[in-house]
């Protein structure tokens, strides 16, 4: 399976330009702060679904999109900090994005625990 060809991986991509777009105007105080942690957890979303895709083993997979979960919800934690600090007032491709991808994420899951 590649990566490539998976909607959940394109959609993560998606999510990850959003938050880069997004953080950019964050104060320069946050640059080594929230800004980093946002992108890095946004950045480990398409890189876990693409390295267990990669592995072309679907235990291996479903591990990975495990661990993809767990930076979507750190995401989800730090986007609501963002609005909390007033860095922002909120940003509908990222809210979108997270709870799409992590629909999807799960949907995949459910589908690759069944087989």
């Amino acid at each position: 399976m590649n990566h490539k060809d998976l909607e959940v991986w394109k959609q993560s991509i998606e999510l990850a330009k959003a938050v880069y777009d997004l953080t950019r105007n964050f104060p320069s105080s946050e640059t080594y702060g929230l800004t980093a942690q946002m992108r890095r957890s946004a950045v480990s979303i398409p890189s876990n679904i693409a390295e267990g895709a990669g592995r072309k083993a679907d235990k291996e997979l479903i591990y990975f999109l495990h661990v993809a979960l767990g930076s979507i919800a750190e995401l989800d934690t730090q986007y609501i900090l963002a609005k909390e600090f007033r860095y922002t007032a909120g940003c509908e491709a990222v809210e979108k994005g997270i709870e799409n991808v992590r629909k999807m994420t799960v949907g995949l899951l459910k589908h690759l625990q069944k087989q």
